[in-house]
């Protein structure tokens, strides 16, 4: 794939985590576990003894049981995770939106890191960085080669270090370098503006903890800029899921109070829930309800939610719970199919483990796991057509992933054969020139925002002519 497609990322996360996650940071004993097998614990034991003995070099202990439960843990699915001491403290910065840094978001142009905008008030706000400026080296090291992670690790660090990035300006056609001192960096998961008169567009591009209160604030913010919204995008495309909590807080600021937005259903007795629009559900925070003071109108006001195969988990849940209660149009292309639920639990103070443990369920009673949420009305991602979307890996398309639940699953022959015909139309034209990419999200060129738009006010959508449902891939023992 063409070097110029841009992958948006938050230099907080590095690479997002995205899924459906419930918090439950406390180490967790279960009561009712069935007795340990003595002899395959036997088998652990010796295999692990005679690795510290035999192995060609010494072996660190705490590195070799920390491999055997990550072992475990990735023999499950493909969202089961084991947390080391910095995988922890990564996750956690992600979920919370805060993280030590410089304050980009970014994405790759060429093998550089480019800026696609710096967060208001960051270090690298105030160090005078651009849109479109591209970061050639990081202190000594030539960008040239890194992945996106590397980069973003090299750009992290403690708060109070310094970080030397030396920025290429096309517009000025000149290097410079740019000292920056690292600080704690908030990020803003949600954005929004008035499109034009009448209509606004919010994007929330992850479900972290303070998302609910974000999209509160952005709202309001739209209604005082024109009192007489007609209309309003909803756009998760690309928004790989996060917290729970998030999820059905931003159903519920749509939603009639107490309707179902999500059930789950797992092993454990708190795994088979039922969520509604209601304070309870969604804010953590006691007493305080974070749309309380949202206009009333917002309940009926014509909504259009944009996805597409970058959608997941979270945004499914949303785009799930408005569909069903008829709230809302749903537009784009069909989502990415996780519909499981992870819990994080701690196994030490710097340790944890992020575990799936339910499946959850639109209002209506359909497990989305594997499939997707499919929009009411497809659309592509350009005026030209479907470039890239069929290249992106979705969650039937991941190994070990578990099944719906609901009937046996058969192999999409028709997303086979799209897929390759994706990678020979890529192939075929960086012969000649590489592909443009995709527009900014929210841009005047967004042509899915476009039909948005259009969809609200009343006037002809294009559709489109090649996007059929996926159906779910074989069905996998799990």
């Amino acid at each position: 794939m063409t070097s110029k497609l841009k992958i948006a990322g938050w230099v907080s996360l590095g690479a997002l985590a995205g899924g459906l996650t419930t918090m439950q940071f406390q180490a967790t004993a279960r009561n009712a576990v069935a007795p340990l097998p003595l002899e395959e614990m036997q088998q652990l034991a010796a295999a692990f003894g005679m690795i510290k003995t035999d192995y060609v070099e010494p072996v660190d202990e705490k590195k070799l049981i920390g491999d055997a439960i990550g072992g475990m843990v990735s023999g499950l699915d493909p969202h089961s995770i084991y947390f080391d001491k910095a995988a922890f403290k990564e996750f956690r910065e992600g979920t919370t939106g805060k993280f030590v840094g410089v304050g980009i978001e970014i994405g790759m142009e060429d093998g550089l890191v480019k800026v696609i905008s710096p967060i208001e008030g960051s270090p690298a706000f105030r160090a005078g960085l651009k849109s479109g400026d591209l970061i050639t080296k990081i202190d000594d090291t030539f960008v040239k080669g890194l992945t996106m992670d590397q980069a973003v690790k090299r750009m992290r660090g403690e708060p109070n270090t310094k970080v030397v990035l030396t920025i290429f300006r096309k517009a000025e056609s000149r290097s410079f370098p740019v000292t920056i001192t690292r600080e704690e960096i908030h990020v803003q998961s949600v954005r929004g503006k008035i499109v034009e008169p009448g209509y606004g567009w919010i994007r929330i591009s992850q479900f972290q903890d303070r998302t609910v209160e974000d999209f509160a604030a952005k709202v309001d913010k739209l209604f005082k800029e024109d009192p007489k919204l007609k209309g309003l995008v909803l756009d998760l495309r690309n928004d790989p899921g996060g917290l729970l909590e998030g999820a059905i807080g931003i159903s519920a600021a749509f939603l009639p109070k107490d309707a179902v937005v999500v059930s789950t259903n797992g092993q454990l007795p708190e795994s088979k829930a039922v969520f509604k629009a209601r304070t309870e559900d969604y804010s953590r925070r006691f007493g305080n309800d974070p749309l309380a003071k949202l206009p009333a109108v917002l309940k009926t006001i014509p909504l259009v939610v944009l996805v597409n195969e970058g959608s997941a988990s979270a945004s499914e849940i949303v785009s799930g719970a408005l569909q069903d209660h008829k709230r809302a149009v749903v537009m784009g292309g069909q989502t990415f199919g996780k519909g499981s639920v992870q819990t994080v639990r701690q196994l030490t103070a710097d340790t944890g483990l992020k575990i799936t443990t339910a499946r959850y369920y639109t209002p209506s009673g359909r497990s989305i796991q594997a499939k997707g949420i499919v929009p009411d009305v497809m659309v592509d991602e350009s005026a030209d057509g479907n470039l890239y979307s069929a290249l992106r890996v979705r969650e039937a398309d991941l190994e070990k992933h578990i099944t719906s639940g609901q009937g046996a699953e058969v192999k999409d022959q028709a997303r086979e054969k799209a897929r390759e015909e994706a990678i020979k139309k890529l192939e075929d034209a960086r012969k000649n020139e590489p592909p443009k990419p995709l527009p900014e999200f929210g841009s005047a060129e967004d042509f899915p925002l476009q039909q948005a738009l259009n969809q609200l006010k009343g006037k002809p959508v294009v559709v489109s002519k090649t996007m059929t449902e996926r159906k779910p891939d074989e069905d996998k023992a799990q």
